[in-house]
């Protein structure tokens, strides 16, 4: 990856005036032989960070970096304009990649401005959801995980995979399920089934954590979904409005492994599009409420994104990508995510954009929400803006 250009953050020159209240101090020394001169204490040169570099960029290139654009593997062309605009992610589809998919990548990241590179996301998760399965090769499902490997298994599992997604060019897996569930699915009546580890709050949490880990030691990010739950019964957010169990009944069994998650350090939380009785009559993925659940009363810090803003459960509630986008960031979400054809991806980002823009203009989204936003994902990218450069992109 190219060197990210450092942020100007140097102190303000003296006043060249009479000196007034609330200039540096000012001591005078005196000699016998010379006249006297003046020794001046300089104001301590403000600290660099991202977020006081990012004062600098446009409210429109805040907005691109926490968009993630979909693409098919075989068809990166489709976002070539989306990432030289600076888009933030790209979400891989497709069971099938080129076999130079590293290259193809690397190259795409090279238009990206200042040298920012998008972070590569799939939900590379094994079982009936196959990404890339050509290159990956076949994977077990977390709940195969779960009935023929301990978690230190997993953990080695988990780090061979992740050293694999490196090589193609992926850098964040949308994964571990640490929803709760024992059924059959995933299939339009139970979205999870053998996504899921299990509907033991304890192996679920303790296989997720080690999948997490294994994860991590490869360099990939891993992404604890789907919060606070996907589903309750019967019901599919892919196809339309779901909810949760109730929140009091989430506290002590569905939320452990998002809690031994946070504990853990889980960089990355994806939301569910499902509502919660008894918290949020909104889809997660762009309610307040439930944010504020994760992050004041969870404690989670890192990064948060949505799940699909093309899902059934908010189309049919009348959100389109350009207003659930806008939406999810006012509710505190740091990256949107959406699916949709190549020829959709320029006007559903383009839309985003300028519903985000409009949002910072009205001050629905105040424009510090949004930079502290970029800044958490420029810190899961490692991107320091005051000097150092980001890692170089795989291949």
């Amino acid at each position: 990856m190219a060197m990210v250009l450092p942020a100007a953050c140097g102190g303000a020159a003296l006043p060249s005036g009479p000196l007034q209240s609330g200039t540096p101090t000012v001591s005078i020394a005196t000699s016998p032989t010379a006249p006297p001169a003046a020794t001046v204490t300089p104001s301590p040169t403000p600290a660099c960070s991202n977020q006081s570099a990012l004062e600098s960029w446009s409210v429109r290139r805040l907005a691109l970096q926490v968009i993630v654009v979909p693409a098919e593997m075989t068809s990166l062309n489709s976002v070539r304009g989306e990432i030289a605009s600076g888009a933030g992610g790209i979400l891989l589809f497709g069971a099938t990649a080129p076999s130079n998919l590293a290259s193809e990548l690397a190259r795409l990241a090279s238009t990206s401005p200042g040298g920012i590179a998008p972070v590569v996301m799939s939900d590379v998760e094994g079982g009936d959801v196959e990404r890339a399965a050509n290159l990956l090769g076949p994977m077990p499902s977390a709940r195969q995980l779960a009935h023929t490997m301990t978690p230190a298994q997993i953990t080695v599992y988990a780090l061979k995979l992740g050293r694999r997604l490196r090589a193609i060019g992926m850098t964040m897996d949308l994964a571990p399920v640490m929803d709760l569930d024992a059924g059959f699915g995933p299939s339009a009546l139970d979205p999870d089934g053998t996504r899921s580890f299990s509907d033991d709050a304890h192996i679920a949490a303790t296989d997720a954590a080690a999948f997490s880990a294994g994860l991590a030691a490869a360099g990939v990010i891993a992404v604890a979904k789907h919060f606070p739950g996907l589903h309750g019964t019967g019901d599919n957010t892919d196809e339309g409005p779901a909810q949760t169990s109730s929140w009091p009944a989430l506290q002590d069994h569905e939320l452990v492994p998002f809690k031994v998650a946070i504990a853990a350090g889980e960089p990355a939380i994806m939301l569910s599009n499902a509502s919660v009785p008894g918290l949020s009559v909104l889809p997660s993925s762009i309610s307040p409420q439930v944010v504020a659940a994760l992050r004041d009363q969870l404690g989670f810090k890192g990064l948060l994104l949505t799940d699909s803003l093309t899902a059934g459960s908010l189309a049919k509630i009348g959100y389109t990508v350009p207003r659930a986008a806008t939406a999810a960031l006012i509710a505190g979400v740091d990256m949107v995510i959406y699916n949709g054809a190549g020829s959709e991806v320029a006007a559903n980002a383009g839309g985003a954009v300028a519903a985000i823009e409009d949002a910072v203009r009205s001050g629905t989204l105040p424009r510090a929400q949004l930079i502290e936003s970029v800044s958490r994902v420029l810190a899961v990218k490692q991107v320091d803006l005051c000097g150092q450069s980001p890692p170089a992109a795989p291949g």
